[in-house]
């Protein structure tokens, strides 16, 4: 149980967004799927997914992992029109009609609600996708279906607070999952063999020392040090693991860092970017526009404008 604890821990979470949407036409999209991973709350109607056409009944919940793919059938009980996800998209609002979720429950008509959320270990690895686990449904499990419920609810009444809570309950809503795949003995073997990540404590060490360190010297020389390997190896052994080379991985968490000073303090540029590991002001200023398309001063200027 520690080492799942050490999971939930290492999971960044992020919600996306979320839509409700009546099927209008029905469709089957032969090779459907999306980036991020995907939720989608049955409220009405007919859903099926699969080569086998596995039936969702009313209330349960089919999860799809980012990047992987299944045929989906939305409404119909007979023959539908088939598409690929490319032409699906172009024509979408064709099939599907978004509506309030307040309206759900007073609509005979097939509905849905669609919700994606990212998860990443140490904001590297796609946590889902990493463990190769295939579409299947969430059955039984009125939890899971309440907390998306809610999160329709937030998104669309958008009240004080609303990212904090969406950012919440989005968190929890992955922990149901993840107990939910526990429970079931739902994918033991990819959950024990694919999340090498975890099993290595060099690794977790290496992040550890990153996020702690972003201001000071994280070359390949000090990161083979701390994981107690070679520093020809040290690039390679984190890329393995991750998918991500190691200076990659540190220039995206230094500019994240970055981002969050500009938003939540007043120091200046040159000293923000000090902080964060770059002593040359113009090359951190370079290297921020070409990560985030804007210069530094502009994204916070930007977000003055924003939060007034």
């Amino acid at each position: 149980m520690d080492y799942y604890n050490k999971v939930i821990e290492s999971v960044k979470v992020r919600f996306l967004r979320g839509n409700n949407y009546r099927i209008e036409k029905p469709v089957t999209v032969t090779d459907y799927h999306e980036k991020e991973n995907t939720l989608i709350l049955l409220h009405q109607g007919n859903l099926k997914y699969g080569e086998n056409l596995e039936v969702l009944n009313e209330g349960e919940v089919l999860f799809i992992p980012g990047g992987q793919e299944t045929q989906l059938t939305l409404g119909g009980s007979g023959k539908t029109q088939q598409l690929k996800m490319e032409k699906f998209r172009d024509v979408k609002k064709k099939h599907l009609q978004s509506m309030s979720f307040f309206d759900i429950r007073n609509t005979e008509d097939d509905c849905i609600s669609m919700m994606s959320f990212e998860s990443k270990v140490f904001d590297v690895v796609n946590f889902f996708n990493s463990l190769s686990i295939p579409p299947f449904i969430i059955r039984f499990n009125d939890r899971i279906g309440t907390i998306i419920e809610d999160l329709m609810k937030e998104q669309e009444q958008g009240g004080v607070g609303k990212e904090r809570s969406l950012s919440s309950q989005t968190e929890v809503l992955v922990i149901e999952i993840l107990r939910h795949i526990l429970k079931n003995q739902l994918f033991v073997e990819e959950l024990s063999t694919n999340s090498t990540y975890f099993k290595d404590p060099r690794l977790i060490d290496l992040f550890n020392f990153i996020k702690t360190n972003l201001g000071g010297d994280l070359s390949n020389k000090v990161l083979a040090q701390v994981a107690n390997v070679s520093e020809d190896y040290v690039g390679q052994y984190f890329k393995m693991l991750t998918g991500i080379n190691p200076q990659d991985y540190i220039e995206y968490q230094r500019m994240e860092a970055a981002v969050d000073l500009l938003r939540t303090t007043k120091k200046s540029i040159r000293d923000i970017g000090k902080e964060v590991g770059y002593k040359d002001t113009a090359y951190f200023c370079r290297r921020f526009k070409m990560m985030y398309g804007v210069p530094a001063g502009k994204m916070r200027r930007r977000d003055s404008l924003i939060n007034v």
